[in-house]
């Protein structure tokens, strides 16, 4: 009698991929009911045309935040030891996709992006998510935390670019073990 290997269960979802669908699903449904009601307020080609303005304007905020970004990267390569300024361009070009996808519960969020004062809080929250994902993850489990942590290493290098190698060699642990040190030739580090 052979006895058959149990399957392994799959790692649990978290709440959010639990959740997410349902989410998305309600958003969709909502921005349906809103524009059938906007519709029969105050006409479908009024609704057109606010769809066409809302893509517009868009599309017309994502290109501001890439000339906004781009003078700032050109400004930082031409000075590399000046702090980089903070150009607030993820959360410009995030209302432009908002207000590119139709609906108009899409576009009073994209809305709440602009805003100086609502801005400030969707970046606190943002941070405040960011660094719980930081924080709640294990390396290779959360693609979202590993490019967090990768930013971070980032941040630690030199402003210059230069990157100083070398390794961390614990007391007492070597090659050989506790014996003694490795005093075998090694080339150096060449990049």
């Amino acid at each position: 009698m052979t006895q058959q290997a149990t399957p392994a269960r799959p790692a649990p979802r978290g709440k959010l991929r639990r959740v997410l669908p349902l989410l998305i699903t309600a958003w969709l449904v909502l921005e349906i009911w809103l524009l059938v009601q906007v519709g029969s307020w105050l006409g479908g080609f009024v609704v057109v045309l606010l769809l066409v303005a809302g893509a517009l304007i868009g599309g017309s905020l994502i290109k501001r935040a890439g000339l906004k970004a781009l003078s700032a990267a050109i400004e930082q390569s031409k000075d590399p030891k000046s702090e980089q300024p903070e150009t607030g361009t993820s959360l410009t070009v995030l209302a432009g996709l908002l207000l590119i996808v139709p609906g108009f519960l899409s576009d009073l969020v994209a809305l709440t992006l602009l805003f100086p004062p609502t801005r400030a809080l969707w970046r606190a929250g943002g941070r405040r998510v960011a660094d719980k994902a930081l924080r709640s993850t294990v390396a290779g489990a959360d693609p979202f935390a590993d490019a967090m942590r990768l930013q971070e290493q980032l941040r630690i290098h030199r402003p210059d670019g230069k990157v100083i190698q070398g390794e961390v060699v614990e007391p007492g642990d070597g090659p050989r073990g506790p014996q003694g040190p490795d005093t075998t030739y090694r080339p150096p580090i060449s990049g």
